[in-house]
């Protein structure tokens, strides 16, 4: 199968079915099936996030098992060829570093051959070299976005793995060339759902803010759990209808996912321009579909990629212990402070290790390890998990550093208490290795004239093109 995109007539609409949130996730195979009875022109999910933090893109790995994102992709390999439309997965592999990408397209392969299914697959690739980077550096191109100051190279030299952010523009140029499947490095999240309504002619407004409130499957509807949706855009709004005949879309779930990861629920910023939402109109169309009018789309003067980056801040170990003493919950804050008043003075006694060269963070789960200072809850805990995560230049500091902490994490007790209490570890042994540990470093912007120059397709499979 390949699949031939035409320009619409202007009163064409585009259906977009988006089973889930990202593959791997899971969803009831029967909502795809209905989906595409519904008519979808097109499959698009998300296959990654930054929200699990810099350890994904700074190893170049995956949060999810094969398994998992094989069960999904056979399903929704298996819809796109039967129904004849293309197949989009974004950011692969959770960062959407190149060895996710290939990673994402191995299990592609391998279902194809298994299902005997003859799709044409293009790998979109987004990961940046240092090198290409400081030569757009050295011209003025990248800009930081605040809080971030501005970049110097040898921040670009220290990441494991850079990735720029695409917009839906490399996705098109993919299905342009003939793609059936499209599997995409990093990419905005609502770009994988805008990229074929785009290119089919559809109105950037609508397109967009379609594209934002599918972006998470059934998260926009009255039930998450019950799978997806399906968005019909055309060239005066969308309309948003879940998979799941039992499921809702209302108003109100629908214009709340716009509050979802963006600083202001009326503006979001794309590579090429900022979608507006203020004027939106919201109306119920019965009592499971909702349709959307008057969303705009402001082309920016200047198209940008973003870029992020993630390098290895040192290696870390992790200790778990539990406390149930009421008198030690009573005095949960004094306690901390003096495990940590005491762990840096056998630290520097037993290992000659100052502060400074390394880190030491105290987590008492059940207290306010969560909201920190903010947390409005009053009175003692009624237990408390305290983790204790220690950073250091080397996987045997850190190691060291907690079996120095262990006694106190076990035994210690308050000033005016005249016994040794007894705590709980939750493993054993205490200490777990936790290997390198990475941050994010990177939150900047490039200046580019083609929205597709920092990006690169690989097309393979499908049928003879004599």
């Amino acid at each position: 199968m390949t699949t031939t995109p035409a320009g619409p007539a202007p009163d064409r609409a585009v259906r977009v079915l988006s089973p889930t949130g990202m593959v791997g996730a899971g969803f009831p195979p029967e909502t795809v099936d209905r989906g595409i009875r519904l008519g979808a022109d097109v499959i698009a999910v998300d296959g990654g996030s930054t929200d699990s933090g810099p350890y994904y893109l700074g190893s170049g790995t995956a949060k999810t098992t094969a398994a998992a994102v094989a069960a999904d992709l056979r399903i929704l390999l298996r819809a796109a060829a039967g129904a004849g439309i293309p197949l989009i997965v974004g950011s692969c592999g959770t960062s959407g570093a190149d060895a996710g990408v290939d990673w994402v397209a191995g299990i592609v392969d391998a279902i194809l051959r298994e299902e005997g299914l003859a799709l044409t697959v293009a790998r979109v690739y987004s990961e940046q070299t240092a090198a290409a980077l400081k030569e757009r550096l050295g011209q003025g191109r990248i800009h930081p976005l605040p809080p971030m100051g501005d970049l110097d190279a040898a921040t670009l030299e220290g990441c494991s793995h850079i990735v720029g952010m695409m917009g839906h523009e490399p996705i098109a140029d993919a299905l342009r060339a003939g793609a059936d499947v499209v599997l995409a490095g990093r990419a905005t999240d609502t770009a994988v759902a805008a990229a074929y309504p785009l290119m089919r002619g559809m109105p950037a407004g609508p397109t967009w803010h379609a594209s934002k409130i599918v972006e998470c499957g059934g998260q926009c509807t009255t039930d998450p759990r019950a799978g997806g949706v399906l968005a019909t855009i055309d060239q005066r709004g969308f309309t948003i209808e879940p998979l799941d005949p039992s499921n809702a879309c209302t108003p109100a779930s629908v214009a709340a996912h716009m509050l979802y990861e963006t600083v202001d629920p009326f503006r979001m910023r794309e590579p090429a321009g900022t979608l507006l939402v203020s004027d939106a109109v919201y109306t119920a169309l019965d009592d499971r579909r909702v349709r959307v009018e008057k969303s705009r789309f402001e082309h920016a003067g200047q198209h940008t990629i973003k870029l992020e980056g993630a390098r290895v801040t040192g290696y870390e170990t992790m200790s778990f212990s539990a406390i149930r003493d009421p008198h030690i919950l009573s005095r949960i804050d004094e306690w901390v402070a003096l495990l940590r008043e005491i762990l840096t003075g056998r630290v520097r006694q037993t290992l000659g290790l100052g502060p400074s060269e390394y880190a030491v963070d105290i987590r008492p789960y059940g207290y306010n390890a969560v909201l920190g200072d903010i947390d409005p809850a009053a009175g003692p805990p009624r237990e408390v998990g305290v983790l204790l995560l220690v950073n250091a230049p080397d996987q045997a500091t850190a190691t060291a550093i907690a079996k120095v902490a262990n006694p106190l994490m076990l035994h210690l007790p308050t000033p005016d208490m005249d016994h040794l209490p007894s705590l709980a570890f939750a493993t054993s042994p205490a200490e777990t290795e936790r290997g390198a540990a990475y941050e994010f470093v990177l939150n900047h912007v490039v200046d580019v004239d083609d929205p597709s120059e920092m990006f690169r397709i690989e097309t393979a499979g499908g049928p003879s093109r004599d």
